[in-house]
């Protein structure tokens, strides 16, 4: 595991703990990566309990309720925007009982890219569970540069560096 990930991780698994709060995962891009470093801390079962990896509209669709509206179709923004990601993180909460999700999906290459969304494109968001059921939400995209691995990598520091952060201004 690297090592930079995985601070990021026990850091995030203090904090819940400290807290009594849990997290949840819903990646595409990244293809477990959250999970993998998540769970890569010791005691994280005591904050952790449900990742979905979901590589395919169809998963997204199913498994985390993103409309058809914002994957299919000439007018649809695709799986890799910010309406995407935000159906993602809500659905993840409602799959879990989870207090946080962090939900990631994005072009991580060689191929897949294009003019308006290039290789190393990458939407992100965080979403909080608050009181009677409404969610604060927070998104991020970013252009990554490098080859696949190294923008799965930098999406991963991202996606965690952003809940640590949210979690430390509380």
């Amino acid at each position: 595991m690297d090592n930079e990930i995985y601070m990021l991780a026990e850091s995030i698994g203090r904090e819940l703990s400290r807290r009594g709060q849990s997290v949840t995962v819903a990646e595409s891009c990244t293809g477990g990566g959250l999970a993998h470093a998540l769970t890569d801390v010791p005691g994280s079962s005591g904050w952790f309990g449900l990742g979905l990896v979901t590589y395919a509209n169809s998963a997204k669709h199913r498994l985390l309720e993103v409309p058809l509206e914002c994957l299919e179709g000439e007018q649809a923004p695709g799986a890799v925007s910010e309406p995407t990601v935000r159906h993602m993180a809500t659905g993840a909460l409602k799959a879990s009982a989870a207090d946080f999700a962090i939900a990631t999906s994005g072009i991580a290459g060689p191929g897949g890219g294009s003019e308006r969304k290039p290789v190393g494109t990458v939407w992100i968001a965080w979403a909080c569970r608050g009181s009677r059921d409404n969610v604060e939400m927070r998104t991020s995209c970013q252009v990554y540069d490098g080859d696949r691995e190294q923008i799965r990598r930098q999406a991963v520091i991202a996606a965690l560096g952003g809940l640590l952060e949210w979690l430390q201004e509380a």
